[in-house]
């Protein structure tokens, strides 16, 4: 679950630190106070795109940290570990996002950095969040298909099913592409005969370029190279007054005189060695400079060569190396050309095999979901009867479809909210506030078969009241206990079911607004439920209702004078 929250530089929060416990926890405030902006932080942490504007006024950038407590097992730890995020994972996850200004925003798990991508990937599934938005995509056909799909926990057939459709997909390109092929087949081998002809007359080696424009330099300049190494060799050793023989004459005359000062000997030697050296390169000179010779045959030899091989890495793209690749290639293709028969069967035989694995990856999942479909619809129907529909039903049709990526499955959620009403799609009957308890029904009857740590319900209570509402608290309360529940409502009968409190007030300062949000402590919940029902200045009458409405939710007898005032009053924000 979800156990610490901190937002600092978001919108119109300044800093905000928040601790969450297990259980319903309520977020409420007047209308505008900022309630849903916890919603928005949270949503940055499953990954969720933001730009600056979501930046406070006067600060560099936004900041949203979580902690989130996760099981000792589960899917959850088992993919972060795999991902080599299991750092410190026994204390919480950690989660970070951070939006700058300037330059790219951040994101950390788990100890180390993150994209986007990776929090999606990650932290989406552990912190669902429904909002009015989700009440309608609950009418969208693939959103239906995914709620089907979870309640009869089809995560692994659903990865089969995409791991075969992808391969079935591949299998039918490769195919129709070599079909294709097929049809220019001989102009093709013909023209893989004449380059394959090309580049085995002129057998290119990787690097002869580069060996051959060294050695068209030499040709080029062959008198300059004999005149300077000739040079060398006189100035250094052959002519008269070379080096060498006045490097000897000094040794000679510091023979002597070393025999007289010691210290003089090292340096004589050195001198010797100086002189050998001098004659060793005068000899590699006078070597270098006899080899040398003009050759201007030679040298229109390789220009040809060059130009040839320049030619054939314009026409083929690349270098000489290239070449040798490309001519091994050619060779592949035309090898495969030849035995086009064959390879177009394989091609067939692979199409074959894809298809009959996506088929019966596609069967399995339609048993599961029929088989799921009748359970799905007798949960939900149970939740809307305690939510006040007395015989509404949600029956569920599963209706074959083109074999595709989820299955060869089509689902729509039908609803029949009056006896005696045929079923009609929920889409086109359902009312805002009929799709907020058909959406809290579907989210009970999941509730145990999903993985999600942390519900968060950014008022899906919109649109219903009175002895509903308190039904929809209970409801609420009841999905609770077996996960964390985070719910920002306008109603006090949902809010006072609550587990733990958090109020979000607005105000302005020197020309500044900043949003608070602050944890209540159960001696001030009965102020905030009777504001709730009465206004900024409660009655009397209000304030005793709400302590009626709070013992009443803690399992007190006195439903009827509760339920009747908050019927009577409701939420003016």
């Amino acid at each position: 679950m979800l156990t610490h929250l901190h937002i600092s530089g978001f919108a119109l929060i300044d800093e905000v630190e928040l601790a969450l416990g297990p259980g319903l926890t309520v977020i409420t405030g007047e209308t505008g106070a900022g309630k849903s902006i916890v919603v928005e932080a949270m949503a940055l942490l499953r990954g969720a795109r933001a730009g600056a504007d979501v930046i406070r006024a006067g600060r560099d950038e936004a900041r949203v940290e979580a902690i989130i407590a996760l099981p000792a097992r589960g899917v959850a730890r088992a993919k972060l570990e795999e991902n080599g995020r299991a750092e410190e994972l026994d204390d919480g996850l950690v989660v970070r996002r951070v939006i700058a200004r300037q330059g790219r925003g951040r994101a950390h798990l788990g100890g180390g950095l993150a994209t986007a991508g990776d929090l999606a990937k990650h932290v989406a599934g552990l912190i669902d969040i429904a909002s009015q938005h989700d009440q309608q995509s609950l009418t969208d056909p693939e959103s239906q298909l995914a709620i089907l799909d979870a309640f009869a926990e089809n995560e692994d057939a659903r990865a089969e099913m995409a791991a075969a459709h992808a391969e079935l997909v591949d299998a039918r390109r490769a195919l129709e592409a070599f079909s294709a092929d097929a049809r220019g087949r001989a102009e093709r081998e013909d023209l893989l005969r004449f380059q394959l002809g090309e580049l085995d007359a002129a057998q290119p080696a990787a690097g002869e370029d580069a060996e051959l424009r060294a050695l068209r330099e030499r040709l080029r300049g062959a008198e300059r190279f004999f005149a300077a190494a000739s040079r060398g060799e006189d100035t250094l050793y052959a002519g008269d007054g070379a080096v060498s023989e006045r490097l000897a004459a000094v040794a000679r005359e510091l023979a002597p005189l070393a025999e007289l000062d010691p210290a003089l000997a090292p340096l004589r030697e050195r001198l010797e060695g100086a002189q050998a050296v001098v004659e060793d390169v005068a000899r590699d000179l006078g070597r270098y400079a006899r080899g040398i010779r003009a050759d201007p045959a030679r040298l229109a030899e390789i220009e040809e060569r060059l130009f040839l091989l320049q030619r054939l890495c314009r026409k083929h793209g690349g270098n000489v190396a290239d070449l040798v690749a490309k001519r091994e290639a050619l060779a592949r293709e035309l090898a495969e050309l030849g035995s086009f028969d064959e390879a177009m069967e394989a091609r067939k035989a692979a199409a074959e095999r894809a298809e009959a694995r996506a088929r019966a990856a596609a069967e399995l999942l339609s048993a599961s979901r029929r088989k799921a479909a009748a359970g799905l619809e007798k949960k939900v129907g149970a939740t809307l009867r305690e939510l006040g529909f007395g015989s509404a039903r949600l029956p569920v049709a599963v209706e074959a479809r083109a074999l595709g990526a989820s299955g060869a499955d089509s689902v729509r959620f039908m609803f029949a909210p009056n006896p005696g009403d045929p079923p009609r799609l929920l889409a086109k009957i359902a009312s805002g506030g009929e799709l907020s308890r058909v959406m809290l029904a579907v989210k009970q009857a999941l509730a145990r078969t999903d993985r999600v740590l942390t519900y968060v319900f950014d008022e899906v209570d919109a649109g219903i009241g009175g002895s509903a509402a308190e039904t929809v608290g209970r409801k609420l309360k009841k999905i609770a206990a077996d996960r964390q529940v985070i719910v920002i409502t306008h109603l006090p009968q949902v809010a006072a079911f609550a587990d733990a409190h958090v109020r979000v007030t607005k105000t302005a300062e020197r020309g500044r607004t900043r949003v608070a949000i602050e944890a209540l402590e159960e001696s001030e919940r009965a102020g905030e439920l009777a504001r709730m029902l009465g206004g900024a200045n409660p009655s009397a009458e209000a304030t005793a209702h709400a302590a009626e409405m709070l013992r009443h939710a803690r399992g007190g007898q006195s439903a009827r004078g509760a339920r009747a005032g908050a019927d009577a009053a409701g939420d003016p924000g």
